[in-house]
């Protein structure tokens, strides 16, 4: 297959997929329904609550999958020191941002499930700035530790709504909101500033360690903090510093996620085409004993890639009247014996892009 000729969703999945079986991740391949009650109690962990449902032959409620790493959990088994490490390429059917309409939308990602370790994060968030260079050089990876934002939500208050309102500003970084909140909890003010400037970190890895000092002052985030000093170590010595934010506004659903998540924007998509983090919650609430980290890539957002690239959709477009097609064909097959892409057409499409143009139609020159 000519992959020149493909579009920018369809080349990342062909990079994609050597990219991860050379880190001797394996496919998984579903099927493209699962049992509605598998979503049902995980809808949080969705990126949106409505499913495609139906009633299979037996009765039994089924559902239009709208998510794969589920069904990754609920098909694995826990083996003492191993890991399961899967990659996958599947259409997910759920509402599209763009249309607000379900979609069938293509989406690749990696699942690393069971005896995790620091190398495992660091393999996973490594391969997640790869995909993204696969796709475009000019990329962005964007860093978070989930266990310092909840050690200091856990030095304002032990009330887990009050604590949801403000990760949810937190993920906003509507700093004002935020203090204004604290203020009407009665929060003490030295733990509403905290907060306030952690909501606001980001940049380099080593300019948000030195910030992220003096506000870890706990146990459970000076541990955290030593995490995402490690991590950051590896990360450089990978050479991936350049590209990397630490970002505390990518927060995730703390239901599911912990530790360290993240998300990848490349130039040209005003939203993030990749999304992952430690899941090891979630793993506990489908009965599993391990831990899990992994990511999604949304090729759909690619689209946005074609309809900006530079790149023309044919090298030649040819003019012609009904009265020129032989000199059209003539015309034609001599520029495709060339090597070159040809469209002939009697009107310029509105959207084509095009190197060049022969007008060979009466009264045209």
């Amino acid at each position: 297959m000519n992959k020149d000729i493909l579009k920018n969703d369809e080349k990342a999945v062909y990079a994609l997929r050597s990219l991860f079986r050379q880190y001797g991740y394996l496919p998984f391949k579903m099927s493209k329904f699962e049992e509605y009650d598998l979503y049902v109690k995980n809808k949080d962990f969705l990126v949106s609550d409505k499913v495609i449902t139906f009633s299979d032959t037996n009765g039994k409620l089924m559902a239009l999958k709208p998510d794969v790493t589920l069904s990754i959990i609920k098909n694995g088994e826990d083996e003492p020191g191993c890991k399961q490490k899967v990659y996958y390429n599947e259409n997910v059917y759920r509402v599209s941002g763009s249309t607000h309409q379900f979609k069938e939308l293509m989406q690749a990602g990696v699942e690393c499930i069971g005896d995790i370790d620091c190398y495992d994060t660091v393999e996973v968030i490594s391969l997640a700035a790869k995909s993204l260079e696969l796709i475009s050089p000019d990329y962005v990876l964007e860093i978070c530790h989930l266990g310092i934002i909840e050690a200091l939500l856990d030095a304002c208050t032990d009330d887990s709504r009050l604590k949801s309102e403000m990760t949810s500003l937190i993920a906003e970084k509507n700093v004002h909101d935020l203090k204004k909140l604290c203020a009407d909890n009665g929060i003490a003010e030295s733990a509403s500033d905290d907060l306030c400037r952690l909501a606001g970190l980001y940049g380099d890895m080593n300019s948000v360690i030195e910030r992220l000092i003096p506000l870890c002052t706990t146990d459970a985030a000076k541990a955290a903090l030593d995490e995402l000093c490690e991590l950051k170590s590896h990360l450089t010595s990978a050479g991936l510093d350049k590209k990397i934010r630490f970002d505390f506004s990518v927060v995730n659903d703390m239901n599911y996620y912990n530790g360290t998540v993240f998300c990848g924007f490349v130039s040209g998509i005003c939203e993030s085409v990749l999304a992952g983090g430690r899941y090891d919650r979630l793993l506990t609430r489908m009965g599993r004993r391990a831990g899990a980290i992994g990511f999604a890539i949304y090729l759909d957002l690619l689209e946005e890639l074609d309809r900006v690239s530079t790149e023309n959709d044919v090298d030649v477009l040819i003019l012609y009247d009904e009265s020129d097609i032989a000199e059209a064909h003539a015309c034609a097959n001599a520029l495709l014996a060339e090597g070159k892409s040809v469209s002939v057409q009697k009107a310029i499409p509105k959207k084509l892009r095009y190197g060049s143009m022969t007008d060979l139609r009466k009264g045209a020159k």
